[in-house]
């Protein structure tokens, strides 16, 4: 007596077809690899920059179905551009800067107020704008960090708003349902900003994570990316905050 095995090929339809997600600060880092990964799920991206040059770029890369160069802490066209949007999205990403590191005696304030804009007015603004132009059951979801938990010299802002954010998240979801409002803290992440902050001790960084981290690598855009987009499909899932930081927390790296 035979067996006969058939294997049988599911084609799964792609998680985000006919939806239409908003990345602001999307033509770069994490915001650029979730409107790539987004697109391969089907999704129509709209992007959003400050830097038309590479704004534009990203756009014809990913063939971004509209795109708007401002500065998204310049609350007046944040609100027009949401005005301006024609038919409803579904989930809306917001990137950000990275975190501002000071001891007192070297304290920029007005560096720290535009921190503090970026990292909680900025959302909180989102949340305002586009409370109406966001489906039913789609995402506003925010980026954050997870290095401000730690207690140490000069992490006096950040660590107030690695605290502040996943409040403002659980309230923002409660306030705005059924859209869902979620937080991805993440630690080192691997992007051009990292570059850009770190210069010649970038690779060394890299290093010391890819010995220390459990993972034995160097979290990148795209597990941010992969994240993002399971945040984005799962409506099971609001007002959490989803730590991605390759086991960065639970080792002294």
């Amino acid at each position: 007596m035979s067996s006969v095995t058939t294997a049988f090929h599911v084609r799964s339809e792609p998680e985000l077809l006919g939806q239409t997600i908003v990345v602001i600060g999307g033509s770069s880092g994490i915001g650029l690899e979730t409107a790539r990964r987004a697109r391969a799920e089907g999704a129509k991206v709209i992007l959003t920059g400050r830097n038309p040059e590479r704004l534009h770029r990203a756009a014809t890369e990913l063939d971004a179905f509209r795109t708007a160069a401002f500065d998204a802490t310049d609350f007046k066209l944040l609100e027009k551009f949401f005005n301006d949007l024609a038919t409803p999205v579904d989930h809306v990403l917001v990137t950000g800067p990275g975190p501002y590191y000071a001891a007192l005696e070297d304290f920029d304030f007005d560096r720290a107020r535009r921190d503090i804009e970026a990292h909680l007015l900025l959302p909180l603004q989102v949340a305002r704008n586009a409370r109406k132009k966001v489906r039913p059951g789609g995402t506003l979801l925010f980026m954050g960090g997870t290095g401000g938990r730690r207690v140490q010299k000069g992490f006096a802002l950040i660590s107030a708003l690695t605290a502040a954010s996943p409040a403002m998240t659980k309230n923002l979801a409660l306030e705005l349902a059924p859209v869902r409002v979620n937080l991805i803290a993440a630690g080192f992440v691997d992007t051009p900003l990292s570059a850009e902050l770190l210069g010649d001790e970038l690779e060394n960084r890299r290093e010391q994570l890819r010995t220390t981290l459990p993972i034995r690598r160097v979290v990148g855009p795209e597990d941010i990316a992969a994240l993002a987009v399971h945040i984005m499909t799962n409506t099971a899932l609001t007002g959490a905050t989803f730590d991605i930081d390759g086991g960065q927390q639970v080792v002294a790296a």
